[in-house]
């Protein structure tokens, strides 16, 4: 803290100068003295707020002081430093007290309460601690790696006292912190441990700080739905071809080993981020048949084919294509044999013999 040029009575520049100079050599206040004066404990201020620092006198003091360090602050009623945050709030005989407003980390350290009795100079000393709220000086970017790869990720944060910094996935499947310090490795990560990660810094003296890094895992197509269809002469036939992929796939139709163009007569191919509609609007015989989805992406490929064909209606039951019933219990259709469908002309025929 600065000090102020300022015109005082002799006396006060003599007994300041004394004060300073038992700071200087470490001079101890004196056996029996130890309650006189009395200063507070250790003050802990957070950063920003006010400091307020008391000493306990009595009758027998005849001159009073505060300084910081070697510096005078205030000398009785008299001002010694510049700065405008260091204010007197009382100087009675039972008091002498100071403030020190919107206390910054500089400002931490010892301050000495010096009387003055029967011309003996005697200190007391307190310690200011200035708190600061945790903050986050350095994070990592957003990262975009291939499924398998190393990731490094990183969380500085600086406060008073020092902040504990942990990571956590913000995932439905993750559980508690996967990290308590400042970096974060993954060896082989998958594709499920892609998300956001957010960091943590805390130190209790205001509420924690936190900030995210997103991580995109990167990984080849996978189709997980691609069904055959069956669909009456003259109706409307869908074909969907289900693939998750980052990035997201392209996608791709083929009839036997005849590309599917877009616009062509009759068919339309919609393409959303993980799934792929060929749609039928008038379906003929020369659509039966068979269809290959292929979803490709910068880290591979892959296929699937189904089968587009003709669902008719009988007497006896309904059945769908070739090698396809239904299943009554559930009214699904499932794959099986033809065998059963034989068994009442068998019978039929039995009777000739």
């Amino acid at each position: 803290m600065a000090q102020a040029k300022m015109h005082h009575p002799v006396s006060w520049v003599i007994f300041a100068g004394m004060a300073a100079l038992l700071l200087s050599q470490g001079v101890p206040v004196r056996s029996g003295d130890a309650t006189f004066p009395k200063a507070m404990d250790n003050v802990t201020v957070r950063q920003g707020e006010s400091a307020t620092l008391r000493c306990s006198v009595d009758n027998r003091v005849t001159r009073v002081a505060w300084l910081n360090r070697s510096s005078i602050l205030y000398a009785g009623n008299d001002k010694w430093c510049l700065d405008p945050r260091v204010v007197l709030l009382a100087n009675t005989k039972t008091q002498y007290s100071i403030q020190i407003q919107d206390v910054d980390v500089y400002d931490e350290g010892p301050y000495t309460c010096s009387v003055q009795t029967d011309n003996h100079p005697k200190t007391s000393r307190v310690h200011l601690i200035v708190q600061v709220s945790p903050k986050i000086t350095e994070i990592s970017s957003d990262i975009s790696i291939n499924e398998g790869g190393n990731v490094s990720l990183t969380c500085i944060a600086t406060g008073r006292p020092d902040p504990t910094i942990t990571w956590r996935h913000i995932s439905p499947k993750a559980v508690g912190f996967i990290s308590e310090d400042e970096y974060l490795e993954i060896t082989g990560i998958t594709r499920e441990q892609s998300g956001e990660y957010e960091c943590s810094a805390s130190n209790d003296v205001a509420a924690p700080v936190v900030q995210r890094v997103k991580v995109t895992v990167n990984y080849p197509p996978y189709i997980s739905d691609a069904k055959s269809t069956g669909v009456p002469v003259g109706q409307k036939g869908i074909l969907l071809c289900e693939a998750s992929a980052v990035p997201s796939a392209d996608f791709q139709w083929y009839k036997d080993d005849k590309r599917l163009a877009e616009g062509q007569k009759g068919l339309k191919v919609e393409n959303k981020a993980f799934v792929s509609k060929l749609t039928f609007f008038n379906v003929s015989e020369q659509d039966y048949g068979n269809y290959t989805c292929v979803a490709s992406n910068q880290l591979g490929n892959t296929n699937a084919s189904m089968i587009l064909y003709e669902e008719t209606t009988t007497a006896l039951t309904p059945w769908k294509g070739p090698g396809a019933v239904h299943d009554g219990n559930n009214g699904a259709w499932r794959r099986g044999g033809c065998t059963w469908l034989l068994a009442l002309p068998l019978a039929q025929l039995a009777r000739h013999f």
